[in-house]
């Protein structure tokens, strides 16, 4: 691979990244009610569907999805779905939560099993629009057919996941940090709300997605 070509790939992946989406919110809303190690076991499952989507790619469904209109509008949907999900659950979570059961909530979140949140993660990463079409039409653009090579192709992937999981742990950190120096469940439930209806919002656009 060229260097050049790594930096333009690496570019693309980090503002692919910071752009708001669900991943981003789903971060938000994990580390501001379930604290740092759900959110780091939500990334772990959003590095490892990247992972997935990288090898769809380079395995060749992505462009079988990309010629089926009827498999793309399943995962459209099923992609919704889940957000829309996640985003109600969050909502109707936060009404539940009041300053009295902060500390039980503290220390249920510490005993659930921790799949639970990797699954969280790597759902909403492997259903995501944003990344499916980065994997769809972005991606290959980077990979010669007249010099393939496997090693480079899952190089560039190992690049996006890498700065997936950079960034979105200086977020967990960030958040955290807020936590700890302005302890407020209302603030916490007013986040969970936002974050929700974020959700929610973004369901919308995958459905209206092209």
């Amino acid at each position: 691979m060229i260097v050049n070509d790594i930096l333009a790939f690496s570019l693309i992946a980090l503002l692919l990244v910071i752009s708001p989406g669900p991943n981003g919110v789903l971060i938000l809303k994990t580390a501001s009610s379930q604290g740092t190690r759900a959110s780091v076991l939500n990334i772990f499952g959003l590095t490892t569907a990247t992972f997935f989507h990288g090898a769809l790619s380079i395995f060749g469904f992505s462009a079988l999805l990309m010629q089926s209109a009827e498999l793309f509008f399943i995962i459209k949907i099923l992609g919704a779905g889940y957000l829309f999900y996640i985003g109600v659950k969050a909502i109707i979570s936060s009404y539940k939560t009041t300053s009295s059961d902060t500390d039980t909530n503290k220390k249920i979140n510490a005993k659930k099993n921790g799949i639970g949140y990797f699954n969280e993660g790597f759902i909403t990463q492997i259903l995501n629009p944003k990344v499916s079409m980065f994997y769809l039409a972005a991606f290959p653009q980077f990979i010669s057919p007249d010099n393939f090579s496997y090693f480079n192709a899952f190089s560039l992937v190992s690049i996006h996941a890498s700065i997936i999981f950079m960034w979105f742990v200086g977020v967990t950190l960030a958040i955290d940090k807020i936590k700890s120096s302005a302890k407020n469940t209302k603030m916490g439930n007013w986040v969970q709300r936002l974050s929700g209806t974020a959700m929610i919002y973004f369901s919308t656009l995958v459905l209206t997605q092209k």
